[in-house]
């Protein structure tokens, strides 16, 4: 039981990863993105409403975009089903994309009123600790390193072909 265990923790870690890596990525910078939007008079009374939210709203409004791109994604797996590889990629990625802008500043707007929820006041810290502690051991493993090694190579290699 115990190794199954593992084996299931192992598992759902690899699968996790990834997207944990892209959610760290992506979720300033997009939340940052959607948040110029509030320029506009429309989008601004929308962030307003969500701001004043209670604690269940907040929490509707929190998990409606995901449930939203839940056709979107499924439209992406009959894409690759169809042999349609690229066309699937891409609808898949531009819907994490869209999905991580519009949670991440959702998040931003409601995270008060969703914290007042005693279950999500428990619950997200320690998932934000697991998450944290997860990324840590990433970036402390090797073929991290050895990645980001890389990509600084290739970013100098690149500047000083622009600049001579």
């Amino acid at each position: 039981m115990r190794a199954l265990r593992a084996l299931i923790r192992a598992i759902g870690t690899v699968i996790l990863v990834p997207l944990l890596l892209f959610e760290e990525w992506g979720w300033g910078p997009l939340a940052a993105l959607m948040a110029r939007l509030s320029r506009l008079p429309l989008w601004a009374r929308l962030e307003d409403r969500l701001r004043k939210l209670p604690p269940w709203g907040a929490l509707l409004a929190f998990f409606v975009p995901m449930l939203l791109l839940l056709p979107v994604k499924l439209l992406a797996l009959f894409l690759f089903g169809h042999g349609h590889a690229a066309s699937g990629v891409t609808v898949l990625v531009l819907a994490k994309l869209i999905g991580t802008a519009i949670v991440a500043r959702i998040f931003q707007l409601v995270e008060g009123p969703l914290m007042r929820i005693a279950w999500f006041a428990r619950w997200y810290p320690r998932w934000k600790t697991w998450k944290d502690h997860v990324l840590t051991l990433v970036r402390q493993s090797r073929p991290w390193r050895v990645v980001r090694a890389l990509n600084r190579r290739i970013v100098r290699g690149w500047q000083r072909l622009r600049a001579g």
